[in-house]
């Protein structure tokens, strides 16, 4: 672990936005899905949720770096447990969706604490999902296609909340250095080490200012081989 990337990876948690995120109604493709993580860890989200599909299960690919590592999924097995999960932690529901109530995607605040819902490939977003949304926001399009791809659709749109939130200042406020961020940067920092912790049911060693592992006094602890 190099001192750059253990800055680097300080400096990420602290720019990550915890009231942002985005919930996939049934989005099954698994290059979509990937697609759609790298865009959201881009924009600083920590967590993704997703609502299972109909048939099958969520599979993505963990290409681009590893980025599952870096950003948390939590799947829900139907959308109204994914809005309900959402609403109770103070979150805005607004749908990719076009509707007569439908604003364009710039003019919605995205400073407030929100949650962006994309709908399946085919079938686009649920009628629940429709009709319990706080808002709809629709993405201008000229050509002959009806509508982006899910995964194009969410990066356009999350760029915006970016540009909104830097704007804002949101990216420079930094995070409390409490227990989860410490968790976080260490299995960062030391994936096969949090392996091994959790499969021993240990507590994480200190890191010291390199990134590396602080020596505790039990020796329970054994660094684990490398692959």
């Amino acid at each position: 672990m190099s001192r750059e990337r253990f800055a680097k990876f300080i400096r990420v948690l602290h720019q990550r936005q915890p009231d942002m995120t985005v919930l996939t109604d049934k989005v099954h493709k698994g290059q979509n899905i990937s697609a759609i993580m790298r865009t959201a860890e881009a924009a600083g989200i920590g967590e993704v949720h997703m609502v299972k599909p109909d048939r099958g299960h969520i599979v993505y690919h963990n290409t681009a770096g590893g980025i599952g590592r870096f950003t948390t999924q939590r799947v829900h097995e139907r959308i109204e447990d994914g809005f309900s999960h959402l609403r109770q932690r103070g979150f805005t529901l607004v749908a990719a969706h076009w509707s007569d109530r439908a604003i364009h995607y710039r003019e919605f605040d995205y400073t407030q604490p929100f949650a962006l819902v994309m709908g399946a490939e085919k079938k686009g977003l649920s009628d629940y999902a429709a009709h319990e949304a706080d808002a709809h926001v629709t993405i201008p399009i000229m050509g002959l296609v009806e509508s982006y791809n899910v995964s194009v659709a969410a990066g356009i749109i999350l760029q915006e909340a970016l540009h909104q939130r830097q704007q804002a200042g949101h990216y420079l406020r930094g995070c409390a250095e409490d227990e989860r961020y410490r968790h976080t940067l260490f299995e960062w920092a030391q994936p096969d080490m949090a392996r091994y912790c959790k499969q021993h049911k240990l507590p994480y060693p200190e890191l010291d200012e390199d990134g590396d592992l602080i020596p505790p006094a039990s020796a329970r602890y054994r660094r684990p081989k490398e692959v």
